[in-house]
């Protein structure tokens, strides 16, 4: 795809450096369109979902049935004051939200968001999307330590060791995919799911792929789908939401790491936040269902149709995370932390041995 922008643009403006930046501006401002869009999209969704889970209407005001209501919330935010706390460390009390959203950001280069557009190519993607996130943990607790707010410490501390201690059981579900895969390129991880629905990873992978036949896809079925479970729950201690949510109790700690901030510092970290959801749903998708394949094969495929499963898959994953802030409470640290280190981290080493063993018994 970036080939074909380039030469879109050389036979707009001849050949030329400029053609060659415009085409890489574009083709790294896409992500960037993409988050925008969806965030318009998703903070309506919440605040529909959440209504109609309670049995009200929701924001019904701003433009036909509250549609515009997201809009305002930005104008509104644009127009607010920057008040910067006399107490804080100002040069990281104003990192740190950048911070945190590039964390974000950067996850979104290596998502093959089709058949033709992947931000980059590399053979590592999975390991640099793991390990770009780590960023956003360094923003998070330079948010908290800088605010100079015991409230926003706290929440930071409890942000940083949920983030940290949920990586690995992410990680090892992770780890299960690439196994059967033999890759980290995202990319790749796609291509092998092509075929329809019984080939994607929650299924035990392509029945046809090289070093083992069906019977061992099928074995590998019920462990995937274990995997599955474990990452999704991961998932939601890695971007803060219920019921994993404790580093922004509200009822406990007024915001959390974030309760100094105001206008767009705020609407920063609220952008991170529903990125992060969209990159967490996209992973899940593209390692366990298909990515952007369709489920019928060839039937209602192609690039521009593979965008519209892939973006349709994730976005369905960001609803399903919105649904359960308004079903379940919050779970209390330690209750967190167990869950974390006594049931997800054993079921996950053992999704992985129970991959290898297979694995290894049926290409034998």
């Amino acid at each position: 795809m970036f080939d074909g922008l380039r030469d879109l643009l050389i036979g707009l403006l001849g050949k030329g450096d400029l053609a060659d930046v415009l085409a890489v501006v574009v083709y790294c401002a896409l992500p960037l369109v993409v988050i925008l869009l969806y965030a318009l999209f998703a903070i309506l969704a919440e605040m529909k979902l959440s209504a109609w889970l309670q049995d009200r209407l929701g924001p019904m005001r701003v433009g036909p049935w509250g549609i515009l209501q997201p809009i305002a919330d930005i104008l509104k935010l644009l127009q607010k004051e920057d008040i910067t706390p006399t107490q804080a460390d100002k040069k990281l009390y104003n990192l740190s939200p950048f911070l945190v959203f590039i964390g974000s950001y950067l996850g979104f280069a290596v998502l093959p968001f089709s058949a033709m557009y992947a931000g980059a190519r590399l053979n590592v993607g999975i390991f640099y999307l793991v390990a770009v996130s780590g960023l956003v943990v360094v923003g998070i607790l330079m948010a908290g330590w800088s605010s100079n707010n015991k409230y926003s410490l706290f929440g930071a501390m409890r942000s940083v060791a949920q983030i940290v201690s949920y990586e690995i059981p992410a990680g090892l579900a992770i780890l299960s995919v690439v196994m059967i895969a033999g890759t980290m390129d995202l990319q790749t991880i796609s291509k092998l799911q092509e075929g329809g629905v019984q080939n994607w990873f929650i299924f035990g992978g392509p029945k046809n792929l090289a070093g083992f036949g069906g019977a061992t896809a099928w074995a590998l079925a019920p462990v995937m789908m274990i995997a599955f479970l474990i990452y999704f729950i991961a998932s939601l201690a890695e971007t803060n939401r219920v019921p994993f949510d404790i580093p922004e109790a509200e009822s406990e700690l007024v915001a959390g790491y974030h309760t100094e901030y105001s206008a767009m510092k705020f609407a920063l970290f609220f952008l991170a936040e529903y990125a992060n959801m969209l990159v967490v749903s996209a992973v899940a998708s593209i390692l366990f269902l298909g990515g952007w394949n369709s489920p019928f094969g060839e039937f209602l495929g192609g690039p521009v149709m593979g965008l519209v499963w892939f973006l349709g898959k994730a976005i369905f994953f960001v609803m399903v995370q919105i649904w359960i802030r308004w079903t379940l409470p919050r779970l209390r640290v330690d209750q967190l932390m167990h869950i974390c280190w006594k049931v997800m981290i054993p079921f996950g080493m053992a999704t992985v041995l129970l991959v290898g063993t297979i694995v290894t018994w049926f290409a034998h």
